[in-house]
């Protein structure tokens, strides 16, 4: 019987250990990488193109509709392309601000409007503004050269103006004198037609009170604002009092502004102080009433009837000429009426 032959696996990498014959060419040489067919080469290059107009179209979209933060030099800013609503910063905040730009960078991008020739108008941020260039200005560390900031297309200037009010009622609210003063001075630049339109533009979202609190403080501003130095730190209730003094008495704005100029005001609290003064002597003095002495009688004579209570008021005396059995009558009626 003819012996069988042992069949074994084949090798899948037989070819690939097999030394080549000598003089002999693969004819896939594996020293060089194999190109892709042209049609995918075509694929892949349209691919790329695609993908890199939709992210070119993304990051315009993205400048323009102001949700793209970009760094720009802080020599490029204009702060004074809109009346700042805010008239000053405090030390101690403005300290506070320093201190955290340095540890932890600008962490809030300010927000701009693109303008001429590389340059960008402020719209909000002066405070973050404020104290960068302060820190530039002391450490003369490049990080505080410029300032992050998004770039806005508002459609008109009031829209620029709500915006800065609203970033600034939210972050650290004005004062009653700011908000008049911003209303006051947008109707002066021609963004409102007068400045009922104003508050209704810059406060939509305050309410009725709240904007008439403003527009009581506007009159303080047409009358005083030449002669305040402290005028943001005047307290409501002593400012809704002086715009009451000059709506009811327009001649007292000049008292007011002789008190404040006398005072010399060279402090808050000395300007405060005057204002206070000036108020309460304008105020009219309420006239002294004369009190019945306790356990004296009262009496009152009334058309031709006189009237007595007694000292303990039990007992009621009525008489006099007027007296008559018709007003007994009349009397006794109407003391029917009330107790029944």
């Amino acid at each position: 019987m003819a012996k069988r032959k042992r069949l074994t696996p084949a090798r899948p990498d037989y070819l690939a250990d097999a030394p080549s014959a000598p003089g002999v060419k693969s004819m896939f040489p594996t020293d060089t990488p194999r190109s892709a067919p042209p049609v995918a080469q075509v694929a892949g290059a349209t691919a790329a193109q695609a993908a890199l107009e939709e992210l070119s179209s993304e990051l315009r979209a993205a400048r323009a509709e102001g949700r793209l933060v970009q760094d720009l030099p802080l020599e490029a800013i204009e702060e004074t392309y809109l009346v700042r609503d805010r008239m000053a910063a405090d030390d101690t905040e403005m300290e506070a601000l320093k201190e955290s730009l340095k540890a932890r960078g600008q962490q809030t991008p300010i927000e701009v409007v693109e303008l001429d020739a590389g340059r960008y108008g402020l719209i909000s941020g002066w405070r973050r503004m404020t104290a960068l260039r302060a820190l530039a200005a002391e450490t003369g560390e490049a990080r505080f050269a410029t300032v992050r900031a998004f770039l806005r297309q508002p459609q008109s200037a009031s829209d620029a103006y709500v915006a800065m009010v609203e970033e600034n009622e939210i972050r650290v609210g004005l004062s009653y004198y700011e908000r008049a003063r911003i209303v006051a001075r947008a109707v002066e630049q021609g963004v409102y037609p007068d400045e009922a339109a104003a508050l209704r533009g810059l406060f939509a979202s305050a309410s009725r009170a709240k904007r008439s609190k403003i527009g009581s403080f506007v009159s303080i501003y047409h009358a005083l604002d030449d002669h305040l130095r402290f005028a943001s730190a005047i307290p409501e209730r002593l400012g809704l009092s002086i715009a009451k003094v000059l709506k009811e008495e327009p001649k007292r704005a000049g008292h007011l502004i002789t008190a404040l100029d006398a005072a010399a005001s060279s402090t808050l609290d000395v300007e405060i102080s005057a204002l206070t003064k000036a108020i309460s002597a304008a105020q009219p003095k309420p006239e002294k009433t004369s009190s019945p002495e306790p356990n004296t009688p009262l009496s009152e004579e009334i058309g031709g009837i006189c009237l007595q209570l007694s000292r303990d008021a039990t007992r009621l005396t009525l008489s006099g000429r007027g007296m008559s059995d018709e007003f007994y009558l009349d009397l006794c009626e109407w003391l029917k009426s009330r107790t029944a």
